[in-house]
């Protein structure tokens, strides 16, 4: 399947808030469509359906790429739930994102896509890079992607940069990673047991 482009209050309806989808929020409160308002009981399966699906649209990955994650994180010692949502945390437009430097994670994408940010001092343009403790992440040497920057960090679409992150030198847009992301700092409400649940017959 591929990446979703379709309407993004949609997803918020169905799925609740997801801050790296989008900073608007619906009108409505329940799910869409003609039996948006019903009070159907949802079995288990729907439910951790569900939470995948949450990861999936707030961090803007295939079915393919969240899978592939799982079976990365349980090679990973420690809790699979969480190292998996580490993984998607460490992801370098998650980490753009979350130093306020793009207003949602499909913008950051295209940040690092289009070639305004740098890591080590090197252009990157793959998102789903993986960010590790030490890496330097800036905006390119350039007015026109300091100026985007500089646009975004006015309304940054997180107000609480996590502590992991911490600027080097802010008036140049240069950030640092210094270690790995908490539990408690991952701004989406997710069980992601319930997702490893989910893939357990396929990961």
């Amino acid at each position: 399947m591929s990446r979703y482009r379709g309407p993004r209050l949609r997803v918020i309806r169905r799925l609740g808030d997801l801050p790296g989808l989008t900073r608007k929020s619906a009108k409505r409160s329940y799910p869409p469509g003609q039996h948006g308002q019903g009070r159907r009981k949802r079995s288990e399966y729907a439910i951790r359906l569900e939470e995948k699906q949450k990861l999936r649209f707030n961090y803007g990955i295939t079915e393919r790429q969240l899978l592939n994650y799982v079976r990365r994180a349980r090679r990973e010692p420690g809790s699979t739930g969480l190292v998996l949502l580490q993984l998607l945390e460490m992801r370098l437009d998650n980490v753009v994102f979350r130093f306020g430097m793009a207003p949602t994670i499909p913008a950051a994408r295209q940040l690092v896509s289009h070639g305004h940010i740098t890591v080590n001092g090197r252009t990157t343009n793959v998102a789903s890079y993986h960010c590790r403790p030490g890496d330097v992440i800036a905006a390119r040497d350039r007015d026109r992607s300091r100026e985007m920057v500089k646009v975004n960090l006015q309304s940054p679409g997180l107000a609480h940069r996590p502590p992991h992150l911490e600027w080097e030198d802010e008036q140049k847009y240069v950030g640092k990673v210094t270690g790995v992301v908490d539990r408690e700092w991952v701004a989406l409400q997710v069980n992601e047991l319930l997702v490893v649940e989910y893939y357990s017959r396929k990961a």
